[in-house]
């Protein structure tokens, strides 16, 4: 059995897959120093605590009276959000591979300390145990150079200021979804709370909408989507670095035209902020993926992942609509799931005896 987890600023999450990829259970920890919950299938018990080295041992006992004890696992596997330009592979954890993850931290502080603190506190629990690593960018690492590349001065570039992508491990397990089916040149949209469209060609990222961060792109649930630098300096100059920073990935996108980032929400209200709110968020990601598919040349089919892309049939509708253009095109409905990709990478690394 793999042990998947997922360490967040303030959740811990896990899901037990066994060697076919089925899973066979999960849970979490919510509301990491303070008072939260501790979920694992069905149930919940309030608990309260300390830091991922404590949510950790609590979801360890509790997987243990639910069955699964330590020493059932033959691996764990982690979720880390920013690998960089250097880490483009999964990887067993090792020294080498921790001093990478904390080289890029400059490129996800938000998140990369945290995968850092489970992958840290598991192996503290059980040194023995092997660990590896999936990282959020590393289904990009093959968009070609022109697609990667800021055009501002190589010493920015150097520096790491370049379009890296991200919800790499949905659209990666997207892809082994479809198996000996994938389409050749296959648009692939991950709408969600984040959002971004990735084009795929014979089963490679060539380009993907999100960038040097998961700001740029399409309209999203709290974040802006492009936005030119221009206007980001001049907002900068009168809120503050930090205030602007907030502003553009918590106050804005849906949030922000329509007062509520909940998709279902919005369908299901009747008034000109929503529907405008609503037709914003398809006409960018119809406009993003003109460009996608430009970089395909071609595109053979669709494919919808995340919380909207799988549930909100109209939003699907719409965006096909403006694509009509392009002909008539088969639309897939792919479950997002990072959890089992994870899990899918650490067999096949195990596999080949790494």
């Amino acid at each position: 059995m793999i042990l998947v987890l997922n360490a967040g600023s303030s959740s811990l999450k896990i899901e037990v897959f066994d060697a076919a990829l089925r899973s066979l259970i999960a849970g979490s920890v919510t509301n990491l120093g303070t008072a939260g919950a501790l979920k694992l299938g069905e149930a919940s018990t309030a608990i309260e605590t300390r830091d991922h080295a404590h949510a950790l041992a609590l979801m360890l006992a509790a997987l243990a009276e639910a069955g699964y004890p330590l020493a059932s696992f033959t691996a764990a596997a982690h979720r880390v959000v920013h690998g960089g330009a250097i880490l483009t592979q999964p990887a067993r954890v090792t020294d080498p591979i921790i001093k990478t993850i904390q080289s890029v931290i400059p490129l996800a502080p938000l998140h990369n300390p945290n995968n850092l603190a489970g992958i840290d506190a598991l192996r503290a629990t059980a040194p023995e145990m092997p660990q590896y690593c999936s990282f959020g960018t590393a289904f990009h690492a093959t968009n070609p150079d022109v697609a990667i590349r800021y055009a501002i001065p190589k010493t920015q570039h150097d520096a790491g200021i370049r379009r890296y992508g991200f919800h790499g491990l949905s659209y990666a397990n997207m892809v082994a979804d479809f198996g000996d089916a994938l389409p050749a040149r296959l648009l692939a949209f991950h709408l969600g709370n984040g959002a971004s469209l990735c084009a795929i060609r014979e089963g490679q990222s060539i380009a993907t909408s999100m960038g040097y961060s998961p700001l740029s792109g399409l309209t999203m649930g709290t974040r802006s989507g492009d936005i030119d630098g221009a206007a980001v300096l001049r907002m900068s100059k009168s809120l503050g670095e930090d205030e602007t920073d907030r502003m553009l990935n918590k106050n804005s996108g849906l949030k922000a035209l329509a007062g509520d980032n909940n998709m279902k929400t919005l369908l299901e209200r009747d008034d000109p902020e929503a529907r405008f709110a609503v037709e914003h968020f398809c006409y960018w990601a119809a406009r993003n993926a003109g460009s996608a598919i430009v970089a395909m040349g071609e595109v053979d089919a669709v494919a919808f992942t995340g919380g909207i892309g799988e549930n909100a049939a109209p939003i699907r509708d719409r965006i096909m609509d403006l694509l009509g253009c392009f002909g008539e095109l088969p639309v897939h409905v792919i479950t997002a799931d990072e959890e089992k990709q994870i899990a899918r990478d650490a067999l096949t690394l195990m596999a080949g005896g790494h």
